[in-house]
């Protein structure tokens, strides 16, 4: 089995679920005592987010482009990053790094596509849920019209990934609050709802949702599984 670079830590809430993922996925698969091979570089997120909120990206592309090669260095045969926002810097990390990067969007997109999803609702921060990176790459590679919440909604559900979920509170109050907002994303056509922020796993799960889930967090950390078996 191939080796598979994680870059985490924003936050490691989410980050430890990857961990937990990837290995339930390579047992499911292989059997046996199997586990996935892995390396696993975590950063700081104090200054990630602190850099986030004074939209210095030129400094976040080149804090996750040294963690990638740091990964490379050790051994990865394959680089992810554990955080949907950070992709917003994918082409300094793919630029940094000889191996393949397996971006987030990617196994969502195509498990979209094959069950027949053209219109869905995003969740995610607010960078993620405002900024043209992510819903642009769903647009462009597999035809998807995504749609967000509104603004005061995207508040709150961004308030709630870093001010809980990222220091691992899970409220009631709160999973009642993005039930509201995925019922408004119904009513408006989403055929589905991603979970774009790889900390709402945590708080929204099928069951919780009045649209079918696409967690990104799983389906990133099975697809690269998947790749390290199968490019092995």
């Amino acid at each position: 089995m191939k080796i598979i670079g994680v870059i985490g830590g924003m936050s490691w809430e989410s980050t430890t679920e990857y961990y937990t993922l990837m290995n339930r996925h390579a047992k499911a698969r292989l059997g046996g005592h199997h586990n996935a091979r892995s390396l696993l570089l975590t950063v700081d997120f104090a200054s990630v987010e602190a850099s986030q909120r004074a939209g210095d990206w030129t400094a976040l592309g080149t804090q996750m482009a040294d963690a990638a090669r740091q990964l490379e260095r050790g051994g990865a045969d394959l680089v992810i990053l554990a955080t949907n926002t950070m992709h917003r810097v994918v082409e300094s990390i793919e630029q940094a790094i000889d191996v393949p990067f397996l971006h987030i969007a990617d196994p969502t997109g195509n498990a979209l596509r094959a069950a027949g999803i053209t219109r869905v609702g995003l969740l995610g921060t607010r960078y993620t849920m405002e900024q043209a990176f992510y819903a642009g790459r769903l647009r462009e590679r597999y035809g998807l019209e995504t749609l967000i919440p509104d603004e005061t909604e995207r508040a709150d559900v961004h308030r709630i990934i870093y001010d809980e979920l990222c220091h691992g509170k899970v409220n009631d109050a709160s999973r009642a609050v993005y039930q509201r907002v995925i019922e408004r994303l119904a009513a408006r056509g989403a055929q589905a709802v991603i979970l774009g922020c790889t900390e709402i796993t945590l708080l929204i799960k099928p069951e919780d949702s009045a649209l079918p889930v696409f967690d990104t967090t799983a389906l990133h950390a099975q697809a690269a599984v998947e790749w390290a078996i199968e490019s092995d």
